[in-house]
C-alpha cells in the first residue's frame, strides 16, 4: 500500500471515528417528543412536527448541548432560562395557532419559542428586555434563517403597538397580573397564553378578548423564572427567602378540575388517594409506572437564602411497592431538592432515597445543607423513570 493510500485510509477510518462520536441530535429530539410530550398529552400534529424539526441544541451554550433534548429548563444567562421543550410544546398548542396569524412573544430569550412558532403563523413578532440575550437571540434566529421572525430589545409588557392588532400573544415571564398593553394590543377574539400569580406559586393561563375584556381559563399550575427588571421588584407579594416550606405538603387541598394538585406543578402520572391510614389527614399522592424510563413526577419551586438559612430538615412518609431501577441508577424514587444561585446555575442536588422494592408507610428525613449562594430551589418527588408503585405524604422543610 503506498504512503497515499495509508493517508487517505487513515483520515477516511479517523473522519469515520469522529462522525460516530458526534450527539445525534435527530434521535434525541425524536426520543423527547414521544416519551416528554407526545406522552405528557400534546395532540397537535403541526406543533409537534415543529418539536421534531427545531434544533434545541442551537439556542443554548456548546457546554450545555448535551443536555438539550432533556426536558428541563437550562439557564441562558442574564438570570433567565430556556424553557423545558413540553412548556414549550404546550404553550404553543394552546395558542391555537393559524398559518395566518400574527403573534406578539413577551420574552424572547434565547430565541426557541420563536422558532418553534415560526413555520406554524405569518409573523412572529418578539421582544426581549435583557439586551445581552436579546441581541444573541436576534444573531442566531437570523443565522438559522427565520425570515418571519423579528426582535427587538425592550419592554415587553408595553408591546409592540406599531404592529398591532396581533391574533395571538404568547408571555413566556409571569407578571402578578395582565398588562393593560396587551390585552390592549390582542385583537378582538384573539387568544393570549400567559403565567400569571406569585414568584413560587403561578398558573397558566389562556385568555380569549372578547367585546374588548378578557375571559380566562386556568391551563395548570407552572413555574417562571424571575422577570428582570421593575415588575420583579414590584410584586405586592414577595416570597420569604428566610422561611422556606413546601406548599401543601399533606396533599389535603382538593385538586383543580383539570385535575392538578394546587401548590405543585409540572405533574405527571399522579394520583390523588384518600384513606384513613394516610400518615397526615386523609390523603396522599401516588404515582405508578410500568414503563422503564416514563416520567412520572411533581415538582414545587421554592425561596431560600443560604446566607441566612444553611440547612433545613427534610422529611416525608413514603411506601412503595415492587419499585425497580429505571434505565439507570438515577431513575429511582426520590424527594429531591435542587439549588440554583441569583443566576439560575444548577448549584446541585439534595435528597431523601432512594426508595426500592416494597414497603409500607415509613418517615424518613434528613438535615439538608444550603450552599451559601442559593437564592431558589426546586422540591421534587416522583419515581423518575423507575417501574412500580411509590405513594408520598406530610412533605416538609423546616429550619
Amino acid at each position: 500500500m503506498n504512503k497515499w493510500l495509508i493517508l487517505i485510509t487513515f483520515i477516511s477510518c479517523c473522519g469515520s471515528a469522529v462522525a460516530q462520536r458526534r450527539p445525534d441530535y435527530k434521535k434525541a429530539r425524536r426520543e423527547l417528543v414521544e416519551k416528554s410530550i407526545v406522552a405528557a398529552g400534546v395532540k397537535d400534529r403541526r406543533v409537534i412536527r415543529a418539536m421534531l424539526t427545531t434544533k434545541r441544541h442551537e439556542f443554548v451554550s456548546a457546554r450545555q448541548r448535551s443536555q438539550a433534548y432533556f426536558d428541563m429548563a437550562l439557564p441562558i444567562g442574564g438570570k433567565q432560562t430556556i424553557s423545558s421543550p413540553f412548556i414549550v410544546s404546550f404553550m404553543t398548542q394552546s395558542l391555537e395557532t393559524k398559518p395566518t396569524d400574527k403573534v406578539l412573544e413577551i420574552g424572547t430569550g434565547s430565541g426557541y419559542q420563536a422558532a418553534i412558532l415560526s413555520p406554524l403563523v405569518k409573523e412572529v413578532y418578539s421582544i426581549e428586555i435583557v439586551e445581552l440575550l436579546g441581541r444573541r437571540a436576534a444573531r442566531t434566529l437570523k443565522r438559522l434563517r427565520y425570515k418571519n421572525v423579528f426582535t427587538k430589545i425592550g419592554d415587553g409588557f408595553k408591546g409592540w403597538p406599531e404592529h398591532a392588532p396581533f391574533d395571538k400573544i404568547i408571555v413566556t415571564c409571569s407578571p402578578e397580573k395582565v398588562p393593560k398593553p396587551l390585552v390592549q394590543q390582542l385583537r378582538e377574539g384573539g387568544l393570549m397564553v400567559i403565567p400569571v400569580g406569585e414568584r413560587f406559586q403561578q398558573t397558566l393561563y389562556v385568555m380569549k378578548k372578547q367585546q374588548g375584556k378578557i375571559v380566562r381559563l386556568a391551563l395548570r399550575p407552572t413555574l417562571f423564572v424571575p422577570m428582570t427588571g421593575a415588575a420583579e421588584s414590584r410584586r405586592k407579594i414577595q416570597p420569604n427567602p428566610s422561611k422556606p416550606h413546601a406548599e401543601n405538603g399533606s396533599f389535603e387541598l382538593k385538586p383543580t378540575g383539570n385535575g392538578f394538585m394546587p401548590g405543585w406543578y409540572y405533574q405527571r402520572r399522579l394520583l390523588w388517594e384518600k384513606s384513613d391510614d394516610a400518615p397526615d389527614g386523609k390523603h396522599y399522592v401516588t404515582f405508578k409506572n410500568q414503563d422503564s424510563g416514563r416520567s412520572a413526577h411533581l415538582l414545587q419551586g421554592f425561596a431560600i437564602d443560604g446566607r441566612i438559612v444553611p440547612a433545613f430538615k427534610l422529611s416525608t412518609w413514603v411506601k412503595h411497592t415492587a419499585v425497580l431501577q429505571g434505565r439507570s441508577v438515577d431513575e429511582l424514587p426520590y424527594v429531591a431538592v435542587t439549588f440554583y444561585d441569583k443566576n439560575r446555575r444548577d448549584l446541585g442536588n439534595r435528597w431523601l432515597g432512594p426508595f426500592k422494592g416494597t414497603s409500607t408507610w415509613t418517615k424518613t428525613q434528613s438535615r439538608i445543607r444550603v450552599p451559601k449562594s442559593a437564592r431558589s430551589g426546586i422540591l421534587r418527588i416522583g419515581l423518575f423513570g423507575a417501574t412500580g408503585e411509590v405513594s408520598f405524604d406530610k412533605i416538609e422543610i423546616r429550619r
